[in-house]
């Protein structure tokens, strides 16, 4: 074991109940996405009184900020989130009971996510200033995770330009290296305008926006058979017009694009325009192409993740006890068709059997796999060498953005696997920090795979941030 390691590890297990409070305190006042003031001046309050240097609003984003320490090279990244979810507030237990009707909810786990880096970050830095190994340790406080926005203007900016790798983690069922692929993304509004006119006495006067809108579904829904398998389309209807005996004047759609690559989510996205093009031309009506977000897919990297894996199995069990399995047998049994869900993630038997995975898993399941959802992760991958891994902060079967995992998440299995998973980011910096060899083999990877697509921002020029 690469010394410091233990020292990094020990230091995470002597403040568990200081990071615990912050991840608590961060669930209990759940902010959506680029209004989490609380919880990143929480977060970058507890790096600065570490001694981290803190630099707030990167990117022009007022809940970004990034927080660093030690000099020289190598520069690791540690990236957090601590965005919220609306709708899905929910108690500590394994009945559907919110805290608040109709509140947020951190059911992606990201007030674990952000915690864990934190703890991280602060370790590696003690390590660093024993001497033990030299170079940069960086937290990324990133907003807005959720709506694919905060590393995507982040990396838009050049937040990750200078870094030598980047490791992350998510809440998830299992303790395992992260080497599945996720789907890159663009988000599009279409706002169409058209004419009002009173819908029964002149109706050849006006010029419905809302059929506009209903047309361009129509034509993406033929669309969807003559683009390939993994692409996925969806919409919703967000401006619906007003009362039915007048011609709406506005209407808009927003859509996801969604496919393996960059090249092919652009692809589909140019045709999707066309057919908004054409339902306007039918309605005598006008469409404005909004870009709400875009992001891409990530690039896995076998060192990286080996790294991890090594280090998650010289770290041992989460720890969990019999009251944690006990809330994870109920939260399961609230759940339907956990095997097939668990199946198509490619997670192994053995694995699914249980209801709550305390153990890291023995080799990498899902490298080559295609995880069916985006991150704006991505675009750090596509700047830098990624390690990503997930740790079993939710029981098995329950999925991300659920009341369930919003009740794991602010539960003691989900500040177990937070704990796990601050260890295992320490540890994989620190051997980043002492290893020029992983390092170098990493980048080299990271190189092959990258080759020939360089890093554009999916985000048009004139965008402009929702702040």
């Amino acid at each position: 074991m690469a010394k410091g390691k233990t020292e990094a590890r020990a230091w995470v297990d002597e403040n568990y109940e200081d990071l615990r409070n912050v991840a608590r305190e961060i669930w209990e006042r759940p902010e959506v996405e680029l209004e989490e003031e609380f919880a990143s001046g929480l977060q970058a309050n507890v790096l600065e009184r570490a001694g981290f240097d803190v630099t707030r609003g990167l990117a022009g984003l007022p809940t970004a900020f990034v927080a660093e320490a030690g000099s020289g090279e190598p520069t690791i990244g540690i990236l957090g989130e601590y965005d919220a979810l609306p709708g899905l507030s929910q108690k500590v237990r394994a009945e559907e009971e919110p805290l608040e009707e109709g509140g947020a909810g951190h059911g992606c786990g990201h007030n674990l996510l952000g915690t864990a880096g934190v703890g991280a970050a602060i370790a590696v830095k003690r390590v660093l200033d024993a001497g033990t190994g030299s170079g940069t340790v960086r937290y990324y406080g990133c907003p807005a995770e959720e709506t694919l926005l905060g590393k995507v203007l982040l990396a838009k900016d050049g937040a990750f330009d200078d870094l030598d790798a980047a490791l992350t983690w998510h809440p998830m069922n299992t303790n395992a290296p992260w080497m599945a692929e996720s789907l890159a993304m663009n988000s599009v509004q279409f706002n169409f305008e058209g004419t009002s006119a009173h819908a029964s006495a002149a109706p050849e006067r006006g010029r419905s926006a809302l059929d506009a809108v209903e047309l361009m579904n129509t034509g993406a829904n033929y669309l969807r058979e003559h683009v390939p398998d993994p692409v996925r389309l969806h919409y919703s209807i967000v401006e619906r017009g007003g009362k039915p005996n007048i011609v709406p004047k506005e209407a808009a759609v927003w859509y996801y694009v969604r496919a393996p690559s960059r090249q092919r989510v652009e692809s589909v996205t140019e045709r999707l325009e066309k057919v908004a093009e054409g339902a306007a031309t039918m309605t005598e009506t006008t469409v404005e192409t909004e870009y709400r977000a875009g992001c891409y897919d990530t690039l896995p990297n076998g060192v990286l993740g080996s790294t991890i894996l090594e280090n998650m199995q010289e770290i041992g069990e989460v720890g969990f006890s019999e009251e944690e399995y006990e809330l994870a047998r109920g939260l399961r049994r609230t759940v339907d068709d956990v095997e097939e869900a668990m199946s198509r993630q490619g997670v192994p038997d053995d694995i699914i059997e249980t209801e709550l995975h305390g153990t890291p898993v023995d080799e990498i399941y899902d490298e080559g796999e295609q995880f069916p959802a985006s991150t704006d992760v991505g675009d750090v991958s596509w700047n830098v060498p990624l390690g990503q891994f997930t740790a079993a902060a939710w029981p098995i079967g329950v999925s991300a953005h659920s009341w369930q995992s919003t009740a794991a998440s602010g539960s003691e299995i989900g500040y177990k696997a937070m704990r796990f998973a601050s260890k295992v980011l320490a540890s994989t910096a620190i051997d980043l920090f002492r290893d020029e060899t992983i390092l170098e083999n990493a980048t080299r990877e990271f190189e092959a795979a990258s080759e020939g697509s360089d890093y554009t921002s999916p985000l048009p020029e004139d965008f402009v941030s929702p702040t």
